[in-house]
């Protein structure tokens, strides 16, 4: 930071025509502080050299973003001409209700694109921007991709606010049914672990919830438990390790993120969101937060700790969730366990790069606790 706000005190000192190379590089430089990770970010500004200005064209996710460019822009000593447009300002209404049991969100706005990741039932998605039948969208943990319309219900700030403070209930099952009467073998939705409903009633064993798009029905109460309740839990490796090992044996999608089949972070972001907590997306993302050890130190491991994989290069490609006594359950081709132990017959020789742990380090950057996560209450 130091290095880009001297390169600004120079070139605006020393030049009195900034030429176009400047103001790309000055552009440039903020992308790379404010705008790393385009998985997490939108940034595409071009600098436009016109009649006495320059001309700032393109498109940022956050007003913060926009207000940095022009703010730095600013400095160099010319006329700034305004043309960024804020995509989280540009929709009527804003925000989204994942209205699926699971939805599937991919690269771009088609079904052809690559999955990037998937959203459940009751999961507030921002809304960026409209591309035909689809939303590009910003997920709870900052992930944006692409959405088809007919899988959220688009709903106003003021509606999401409204939902915020309702009597919601979260699914605690495996997988569940909601049906239209109790003990009804009707189906009206099928329910995955961490989907959440609007509470409508009660009738004996059976509570009776809607989905976001105001579907109604019945499932057992042993399903599911009241929202704000259930986000109230603290740190449980004991919940991180069952949910994994409930997983046993199923198989690997890439952009797989609910209970039915994961890919390797799916995986552990499915495991702790049962536990009320939100990780990044991505392996390479996961093993940038937490308290961070390194391999040699696997015997100081604790359950829930996460192991990190990748190439002799030192990218992550992949995570497991660490159990006990070297062994760690992933999802690799399906979920299965094995051992950073050399020693151990399931021993597996991809180059082991680090573990974190995230006990202790709830709502440090990167690891948000639900309970504390504005999309989902009122704070």
């Amino acid at each position: 930071m130091k290095k880009f706000c001297m390169f600004i005190v120079m070139l605006s000192c020393s030049l009195v025509l900034v030429k176009a190379q400047d103001m790309k590089m000055v552009v440039d430089s903020l992308k790379k502080i404010y705008a790393p990770d385009s998985r997490t970010s939108v940034w595409n500004v071009e600098c436009i050299e016109t009649y006495k200005a320059w001309k700032l064209k393109g498109e940022v996710d956050n007003d913060n973003k926009k207000a940095t460019i022009l703010a730095e822009t600013v400095k160099l000593g010319v006329n700034i001409v305004d043309s960024i447009v804020v995509l989280e300002n540009s929709m009527e209404k804003p925000w989204g209700l994942v209205m699926l049991s699971i939805a599937s969100l991919r690269t771009d706005g088609r079904h052809a694109a690559e999955m990037a990741t998937q959203a459940i039932m009751g999961t507030p998605v921002k809304l960026l921007q409209k591309k035909g039948d689809w939303y590009r969208v910003q997920t709870p943990d900052n992930y944006i991709s692409y959405i088809p319309g007919n899988s959220i219900k688009r709903i106003s700030e003021s509606q999401l606010l409204k939902w915020k403070n309702s009597v919601r209930y979260i699914v605690t099952a495996y997988q569940s049914r909601l049906v239209e009467k109790p003990g009804s073998d009707a189906t009206v939705s099928d329910l995955v672990l961490g989907n959440i409903l609007e509470y409508k009633g009660k009738k004996g064993k059976w509570i009776e919830l809607s989905t976001p798009d105001g579907r109604s029905g019945y499932l057992p109460a042993s399903d599911v438990k009241e929202f704000s309740e259930w986000s109230r839990q603290k740190f449980n490796a004991n919940v991180i390790e069952s949910t994994a090992r409930r997983m046993m044996g199923s198989g690997y999608l890439w952009g797989g993120t609910s209970t039915k089949v994961t890919d390797c972070s799916g995986l552990a972001k499915v495991c702790y969101f049962a536990n009320g907590i939100i990780l990044q997306r991505d392996a390479s993302q996961q093993a940038l937060y937490g308290r961070r050890m390194k391999p040699a130190e696997w015997k100081s491991s604790k359950c829930g700790d996460l192991v990190f994989f990748g190439t002799s290069t030192g990218r992550v490609t992949h995570v497991g969730i660490y159990l006990r006594g070297g062994k760690y359950i992933h999802c690799s081709g399906r979920v299965k366990i094995n051992s950073v132990d050399t020693s151990a017959s399931d021993y597996l020789s991809t180059p082991f790069l680090s573990i974190s742990r995230i006990d202790g380090e709830i709502d440090t950057p990167g690891i948000v606790a639900v309970r504390n996560h504005s999309w989902y209450f009122d704070k």
